[in-house]
């Protein structure tokens, strides 16, 4: 980086800087991204790992906003086929007496129907009525007492910080990006005309050096009013993980919340599912939101009114915050009711886009580079047009064609199946670790999938420098079973200090650096007080 001279500097690793690298690196541009802490650290691995149009937009008028993310479902459905999958909804509809109420009903029949029009049918699958039989079939633990029949529809889900990852990727390895985790963007330089000439980045170590460049890109999501001039106001959101055994739900579903009027989704991800999500706003920390116990109160109250369980937390297995940068609007009092649209302004060559949803990513990428281009010298202002929209990312293959390849070279099914999901194409060469050293096909612990050969490929190809990179977003695991994840600790050192060089000492300091972060990711539901749920009504 501080040898070569780019045209654009991207701050920012999370799936907006991602998208953006890849746009213009596509487009011919030369490319430089920075990210302070890991990729994904920030919302993209905490959000509710949906790709969909947003059912409940709808209820807000925002037909354009729907439409448009239900179009970018349908890219990413082809352009990432091996993250990005399928997933049919479950809307319960609840009634007195065995009665509907029609005038829900119908509205929520009507938006199912807008939601198919806008682009939701381009997954090739239209909503459907379901009986009361049918509905407590997919979701048994909900209160029998209280259903009388339901809706099915379709959305997308993924792997938020994997779906960043295969961008980066293929920026770097396909375009000739170069990025970095651990860098720090502090000062943009400009020449005596006021342009842009470099950003100065300072590196975990210490390390100051200036990166040549002649526009900066400013994707830092809830950090973007820090280097640029916009109001963000930060929203919270929460989910809570639970023992998929504990629901019994085999496809995902969305159930009303007794608080705000808001509705939340629960979604199945291998042995576990999880419920959220919250919509608050917030003012601490922006490097470390947690849930709290009212957090945890408000979702657990929405299970316990929709289900027949007895919910409390000792049920539940993990937990995860997530901050939402949206452009703050003075006309909105909940932060429920700002636009999810993105935003886009440019200051002295210093572009700053923020808003949008994990979704939209392309897009927002497209229109961010757009503005770049009209900055740029010499023959790059020519308008050069996004190549994104066909663009198949690293990876991209169809999952059941790469298990079957796995499996005839002799991979167990299960664990063919939960490569082939999670490296496309690029699970042969995790699997080429395990043929060389099959103590590396053992998973890193029972209650979890993972494999010990995806640590080491985590270190090799991935840029993971930490315990936290591997357990919190190179796999989910601190996500779906915190405390396994836990447990895995010492072994994820172990097999990263072989491969970065680390010294017994530092192994252990990072497996204990990791348990001291994670611990208090569940220490604030242990409050919550169970008499001041919202009980079954």
């Amino acid at each position: 980086m501080a040898e070569g001279q780019f045209d654009v500097c991207v701050i920012g690793g999370g799936i907006t800087g991602a998208g953006v690298a890849l746009d213009a690196a596509s487009r011919g541009l030369r490319v430089a991204l920075v990210e302070r802490g890991d990729f994904a650290e920030g919302t993209s691995s905490r959000s509710s790992k949906l790709v969909h149009g947003g059912l409940r937009y709808l209820q807000k008028g925002e037909i354009r906003l729907v439409a448009s993310a239900l179009i970018e479902r349908h890219r990413l459905r082809s352009n990432a086929p091996h993250l990005v999958r399928d997933l049919p909804f479950v809307i319960p509809l609840f009634g007195h007496s065995g009665k509907l109420r029609r005038g829900l009903t119908r509205a929520i029949g009507g938006a199912l129907w807008a939601y198919d029009l806008c682009g939701g049918a381009l997954i090739g699958k239209l909503h459907r009525r379901l009986s009361r039989e049918q509905v407590l079939a997919a979701f048994p633990t909900l209160n029998p007492d209280r259903v009388v029949g339901g809706y099915q529809y379709y959305d997308c889900q993924t792997d938020d910080a994997r779906l960043v990852l295969s961008v980066i990727r293929t920026a770097a390895l396909d375009y000739g990006a170069v990025a970095a985790n651990g860098v720090t963007a502090t000062t943009v330089v400009r020449d005596g005309r006021g342009r842009v000439k470099a950003l100065l980045v300072r590196s975990a170590e210490g390390k100051e050096l200036e990166i040549s460049c002649h526009a900066v890109i400013n994707a830092t999501g809830v950090w973007a009013a820090d280097l640029g001039d916009i109001d963000i106001r930060p929203a919270k959101g929460v989910h809570l993980a639970f023992r998929r055994s504990l629901l019994g739900i085999d496809r995902g579903s969305i159930l009303p919340s007794p608080v705000r009027g808001r509705s939340i989704f629960v979604i199945p991800l291998g042995e576990s599912c999880y419920v959220g999500t919250t919509d608050t706003d917030y003012s601490g920390s922006l490097d470390d939101p947690r849930c709290t116990a009212d957090d945890a109160a408000e979702l657990l109250g929405a299970l316990r009114s929709a289900t027949s369980l007895e919910v409390s937390t000792t049920d539940v297995i993990g937990a995860w915050a997530g901050l939402r940068p949206l452009v703050a609007d003075t006309s909105s009092a909940r932060t429920a009711d700002l636009s999810r649209r993105h935003h886009i302004a440019e200051a002295d060559g210093v572009v700053t886009v923020t808003g949008g949803k994990l979704t939209t990513y392309r897009q927002m990428a497209a229109d961010s580079v757009d503005v770049v281009v009209d900055l740029l010298p010499g023959p790059n202002r020519r308008r050069r047009r996004s190549k994104t929209r066909r663009l198949r990312l690293r990876g991209a293959a169809s999952p059941q064609e790469v298990q079957d390849e796995l499996t005839s070279r002799g991979l167990p099914a299960d664990a063919a199946r939960h490569l082939a999901e999670r490296y496309g194409s690029e699970a042969s060469k995790v699997a080429d670790l395990v043929a060389n050293d099959p103590d590396l096909g053992h998973p890193l612990t029972e209650e979890l999938p993972y494999l010990r050969a995806e640590v080491v490929w985590a270190a090799r190809a991935e840029m993971a420098r930490t315990v936290d990179d591997v357990l919190s977003r190179r796999t989910q695991a601190r996500h779906r079973h915190l405390s396994a994840s836990m447990a895995a600790a010492e072994e994820v050192a172990t097999l990263l200090g072989r491969e970065l060089g680390w010294s017994l000492v530092d192994q252990q300091a990072d497996a204990d650096a990791y348990r001291e972060l994670s611990a208090p990711d569940l220490a604030g539901i242990s409050s919550v007080d169970p008499s001041k749920q919202p009980l079954n009504t």
